[in-house]
C-alpha cells in the first residue's frame, strides 16, 4: 500500500495547532495566488513561524531545531565561511567528527546545499530546519553583526537570487544606522559639494554607505513600514518610517550624509544621479529573509536638497480575502452578491492609503475563475494574481487608462478593472464597458460614497449613464486596531459615544446602526465597558497595532437612480442611502469601538471631518 505524505497543513492540523476552516481557508488563497501552503498560513496568521517550521521539518523528514536554545559552535562557523552562511541564510551550529550541523530555512534549495558542501571541503553536511527569525540571529552570534560576508566585491549586497527575482539587492546583518556611521568611519570630510557629480558618485558606491542604504531599508520591512521618507533639512536629514499609516520618526542622520545617502537610493532605483531639478520615479527589487520586496521610489526636490520616499510593497503578500479586511457580515454578503452581477459599475472611494486597491484585489480573488477573463490596468500593479492579465500604465509610451480600455473592450473580458478613475474619457470608457455586458470595478477619490456620484458629474459623466451603470459605492478608512497582547477594559461614559451620532432616545435609530440586541443593552445606561490598549513592546508603547477598514457601502436603488437623473442634492442621495440601509463611516466605527476592536479616538481620527 502506497503511503501519501502528509503536507504542512494536514501536519499542524493532526497536532491541533490549525482548525479545518482555517486549513480550507489557506488552501482556497494558495489555488488563487499558487504561493507556498507555510507562507500563506502565516500571512493569514493562522500559524506561528515556528509552527510552520516544525511542521515543514517533519514533512521533510528532518529535524527542527530552536537555535534560541543552542550554542553555537565557533569551530562550525569557522568551516562555513561568512559569505556562504549570509548569501543564503544558513547558520553552522555544530561540529561533530566529519559532520557539520546547519539550520536553514529552506531545505529545498540544491544550490545552498551545493555550495555549503563545497565550503566544508569533504564533511557531510546534516541540515535540520528553524525558523527565519532565528537563522538571522543565529548567523550574527556565530559571525558577529556586521554584513562583511553579505557583500559582493565593492561592497554592493547583489546576491545570487536571479532566477527568482532578476536584480534583486539581498538585504541582511546589522540595521543599526548610528552605529554603522560611527563604525565604518564616515568622516565630514565626505560632504564634497553636491555639484562635483562625479565624487559624490564615487561615494555612493563606498561601502559605508552602501550600508547605511541597505540598513535603513532593512529596519523598515522588520518594523513591518509601508513607506520610508528620507528628508533633507537645514542641519540634518530626518529617516521617518509610516508604521500602521502613522508616521514614526526613527532618526536623523547628519548632514554631510546627505549627498551621497540619496545618491546611493538614486543608483538602487535606476535614477539619474546628475539630474536634481525635478521629480524622478524609480524602482528597486529587494529580498529580505528569504522574501520579496518592491520599492516604489519617488524623488523631490526641496529647498534643502532631494526628498526620497519609498513605497514597499511585499510581493509574496497574500490576499486574504474580504472576510479579513474587517467588514460586517452583513455589508461582505452584499458586496458578494453584487460583484457576482455580469454587468455594472463597483467603485471603491477614499483618500490616498485608505486600503481601495486591496479591497479591489480581494474582491478580483473572490470572483476569480476558470471561466472568467479578467484584465486590469493599474499604475502600478501591486501584486501579481494567477488566472488575470494585469496591464500597467506607461504614460510615456502612450499607454493611459483610457487607452488600455480601448483595447481592452477588443480582448471580450468578463470583468474589467480600472485602478483609478482620474478623468472624463477613462469614466467614459468605463461606463461604455458597464453598458456593454461588463463589470468594471474601479475607485474614485471622494470623502463618502453618495459624493461619489457628485465626483462623476463634475468629470462630466451624464447623469443617466451614472444611473444606468452604478450598481454601489463602498467608501473606506484604515483605522488601528487594540493591539492584542496588552488589550484592556475600562468604563467610559455613554455620552462620549454622542459625537458618532449615537442618541439613547432614538431607539429606532440605534437599532438600524447596531442592531435590537445590542441597542437595548445600551439603553438607560449612564457607563459602557470600552476596550483600549496599555502599551507593551508589540506595539511600541502605543495600544494599536495593525489595522482594519471602516466601510460604508451605498447600494444603488430606483429611488437613487431617479434622484441621480435629477442632478437631486448630495444630501438627498445620502438620506435615500441610509433609507435603503447605508451604514455611514462614523456608524461603522461606533459598532467596531463597542465591539472592542479598535478605540474611539482612532475612529475619531481616521473619520471625521469638518461638519461630520
Amino acid at each position: 500500500m502506497v503511503m501519501t505524505r502528509k503536507d504542512v497543513g494536514e501536519i499542524l492540523l493532526s497536532k491541533g495547532a490549525i482548525t479545518q476552516q482555517q486549513l480550507s481557508e489557506a488552501r482556497e488563497a494558495q489555488r488563487a495566488t499558487r504561493g507556498d501552503l507555510g507562507r500563506i498560513l502565516l500571512d493569514l496568521e493562522i500559524a506561528s513561524e515556528s509552527q510552520i517550521a516544525e511542521a515543514r521539518a517533519e514533512e521533510r523528514g528532518m529535524q527542527f531545531v530552536d537555535l534560541t536554545k543552542v550554542k553555537i559552535d565557533p569551530s562550525a562557523a569557522n568551516v562555513l565561511p561568512e559569505r556562504v552562511a549570509r548569501k543564503h541564510n544558513i547558520v553552522p551550529f555544530a561540529k561533530m567528527g566529519n559532520q557539520l550541523m546547519i539550520a536553514m530555512t529552506d531545505p529545498d534549495d540544491i544550490m545552498a546545499l551545493d555550495e555549503v558542501r563545497l565550503a566544508a571541503r569533504g564533511l557531510q553536511i546534516r541540515a535540520s530546519i528553524a525558523t527565519a527569525d532565528d537563522v538571522a540571529a543565529g548567523i550574527v552570534r556565530a559571525y558577529g553583526g556586521g554584513a562583511d560576508g553579505a557583500s559582493a566585491p565593492g561592497g554592493t549586497d547583489t546576491l545570487p537570487v536571479a532566477a527568482q527575482n532578476p536584480g534583486a539587492t539581498t538585504l541582511s546583518g546589522s540595521s543599526d544606522m548610528k552605529s554603522l556611521i560611527a563604525q565604518y568611519g564616515v568622516q565630514q570630510d565626505v560632504a564634497t559639494a553636491e555639484d562635483d557629480t562625479d565624487a559624490v558618485a564615487k561615494q555612493a558606491e563606498e561601502a559605508p554607505i552602501i550600508k547605511i542604504a541597505n540598513s535603513m531599508i532593512l529596519q523598515a520591512i522588520r518594523d513591518g513600514a509601508s513607506d520610508i521618507h528620507v528628508e533633507p533639512d537645514r542641519r540634518g536629514v530626518r529617516v521617518r518610517y509610516r508604521v500602521d499609516g502613522v508616521l514614526h520618526e526613527t532618526m536623523t542622520v547628519p548632514k554631510y550624509i546627505q549627498a551621497p545617502l540619496i545618491s546611493r537610493l538614486k543608483i538602487m532605483a535606476n535614477m539619474n544621479i546628475a539630474e536634481r531639478r525635478i521629480p524622478q520615479d524609480g524602482a528597486i527589487p529587494i529580498r529580505s529573509e528569504n522574501k520579496d520586496y518592491d520599492l516604489r521610489v519617488s524623488c523631490l526636490p526641496t529647498i534643502f536638497g532631494e526628498k526620497i520616499v519609498m513605497r514597499i510593497l511585499d510581493k509574496s503578500n497574500v490576499l486574504i480575502g474580504l472576510a479579513k479586511l474587517g467588514f460586517l457580515p452583513g455589508v461582505q454578503a452584499r458586496i458578494e452578491e453584487l460583484v457576482s452581477q455580469p454587468n455594472g459599475m463597483f467603485l471603491t472611494t477614499g483618500p490616498t492609503g485608505s486600503g481601495k486597491t486591496t479591497t479591489l484585489y480581494s474582491i478580483l480573488n473572490k470572483v476569480n475563475s476558470i471561466d472568467k477573463n479578467i484584465i486590469t490596468i493599474e499604475d502600478p500593479v501591486e501584486y501579481q494574481l494567477t488566472g488575470i492579465s494585469q496591464v500597467q500604465v506607461h504614460t510615456k509610451a502612450g499607454l493611459t487608462f483610457a487607452s488600455a480600455l480601448r483595447s481592452f473592450l477588443r480582448q471580450d473580458p468578463d470583468i474589467i478593472m480600472v485602478g483609478e478613475m482620474r478623468d472624463l474619457e477613462t469614466a467614459e470608457i468605463g461606463v461604455e464597458a458597464s453598458l456593454t455586458g461588463h463589470l468594471v470595478l474601479s475607485t474614485l477619490h471622494t470623502n463618502d460614497a453618495p459624493s461619489a456620484v457628485t465626483r462623476l458629474v463634475d468629470m462630466g459623466v451624464e447623469p443617466y449613464l451614472i444611473s444606468a451603470t452604478l450598481i454601489a459605492c463602498l467608501a473606506q478608512r484604515l483605522a488601528r486596531k487594540i493591539c492584542p497582547k496588552c488589550r484592556e477594559p475600562y468604563e467610559a461614559e455613554v455620552s462620549d459615544l454622542y459625537r458618532f451620532g449615537y442618541r439613547p432616545e432614538n431607539k429606532a435609530e440605534m437599532e438600524r446602526v447596531l442592531g435590537p440586541e445590542k441597542a437595548e443593552e445600551l439603553m438607560g445606561r449612564k457607563t459602557i465597558t470600552l476596550w483600549r490598549g496599555a502599551g507593551c513592546e508589540n506595539c511600541r508603547q502605543s495600544g494599536l497595532r495593525g489595522r482594519l477598514g471602516i466601510y460604508s457601502l451605498m447600494e444603488i436603488n430606483e429611488e437613487i437612480q431617479e434622484l441621480i437623473v435629477r442632478r437631486a442634492p448630495l444630501g438627498d442621495v445620502r438620506d435615500a442611502g441610509r433609507a435603503n440601509g447605508m451604514l455611514e463611516l462614523k456608524e461603522d466605527g461606533l459598532y467596531k469601538v463597542l465591539e472592542g476592536i479598535t478605540t474611539p479616538e482612532e475612529v475619531m481620527r481616521v473619520v471625521f471631518t469638518a461638519g461630520a
